[in-house]
């Protein structure tokens, strides 16, 4: 176990899921920032009930955080933004865009997963898998995965982890200082696709439209048919992955 600032980091040999390592840590402490991190992890998850495949050499990690303030779906943009900022840092000549709600992609591919709960309290946990050395093969998928190292950056899994919670404290305190609004601005400074043409997939339906960015809570505006439509859930797609592909 370690302090990184006043986060308290603990690596685990393996762990089912880190999201709900921190889950169970949560019900016992107050205020304290936690990060669970794992060398492997046998059951990880993501978005809308999806598997998230944990290969070895890959960072996995949860941070537990107690907060009380609104707008907490803000979190996701927060660590999305940080995670950006941890690539670029390595590498600022990176092609690396954001994508609605919370994918990071580098050089067009998937370089990592994310998923927010709810822990005991007021503490909130947010799941984060990174492709640091080996990409999974995603079958029936638009966006391919890829991993730091296929974009010829090679770095360690704590390394990498403490630069990442380094650049979340700063939008973390930002936020808490100034609100949404500054991360909103940067979020969307580096999204892909800024007014462009859009596919979004909703659960029974999809829906082409002009990205025009996100709201004061983070739903995606999507200009159609001559009105901006709020999206509060769903999968973003680009023009040149038009063709469906059930995943």
């Amino acid at each position: 176990m370690e302090y990184i600032g006043d986060w308290m980091l603990h690596d685990m040999a393996e762990a089912g899921s880190t999201n709900d390592e921190v889950k169970k840590l949560s019900a016992n402490i107050r205020g304290q920032k936690v990060v669970i991190s794992a060398r492997s992890q046998t059951n990880g998850r993501g978005r809308r009930g999806r598997g998230w495949v944990s290969l070895d050499g890959n960072l996995f990690f949860s941070l537990g955080v107690e907060n009380e303030l609104k707008n907490l779906g803000a979190l996701v943009f927060i660590a999305s933004l940080s995670l950006w900022q941890t690539v670029r840092n390595l590498d600022p000549l990176l092609n690396v865009k954001l994508k609605w709600p919370n994918d990071v992609l580098v050089n067009d591919k998937k370089i990592s997963g994310m998923l927010l709960e709810k822990g005991a309290g007021d503490y909130w946990v947010i799941g984060i898998g990174v492709n640091l050395k080996v990409a999974p093969l995603l079958v029936n998928t638009l966006y391919p995965a890829v991993s730091l190292a296929e974009a010829g950056i090679n770095v360690e899994r704590l390394d990498f982890l403490r630069s990442f919670i380094a650049d979340f404290d700063n939008y973390f305190n930002l936020w808490k200082t100034e609100g949404f609004e500054p991360i909103r601005r940067e979020w969307l400074a580096h999204v892909k696709s800024l007014d462009e043409e859009i596919l979004v997939r909703l659960e029974d339906e999809e829906l082409e439209g002009i990205f025009r960015g996100v709201d004061e809570h983070g739903s995606l505006l999507l200009e159609t048919s001559g009105r901006i439509r709020r999206i509060y859930a769903g999968d973003v797609f680009y023009p040149q992955r038009k063709q469906i592909v059930n995943e």
